[in-house]
């Protein structure tokens, strides 16, 4: 068990509304750990203890995948900015190109009569 800072409490205020109690709170609350919450499961010893137990190792590893999912993704998009970072000029060339193909062209008009 950890007391929250300042900051991880408002944060926490923040984002869930089921701790809005907290807002105005001056005392910092107290968070469990994955292994907190399974020690705290085994000192209880009662049905609703190992519930809750069990629910809070799932949702750290839940909480483990998406992380990791996360970030393989971000390590992949920072490979991808790596691979075309050089490209932006070259990408802004092309599309000057195209808006100059595009612009409309103003023919020559050749006057009528003598000259």
């Amino acid at each position: 068990m950890f007391g929250l800072t300042r900051e991880e409490k408002e944060e926490l205020v923040t984002i869930c509304d089921r701790f809005r109690n907290l807002k105005h709170s001056t005392v910092l609350p107290h968070a469990f750990t994955e292994h907190g919450a399974m020690m705290a499961a085994n000192v209880l010893h009662t049905q609703r203890a190992i519930d809750v137990s069990i629910f809070v190792v799932r949702a750290f590893a839940r909480l483990r995948e998406i992380v990791s999912a996360h970030r393989e993704l971000a390590q992949k998009l920072e490979a991808l900015e790596r691979k075309f970072q050089g490209h932006d000029v070259q990408i802004q060339s092309l599309f000057d190109a195209i808006r100059q193909l595009m612009a409309p062209v103003d023919p020559k008009r050749h006057r009528i009569g003598f000259r």
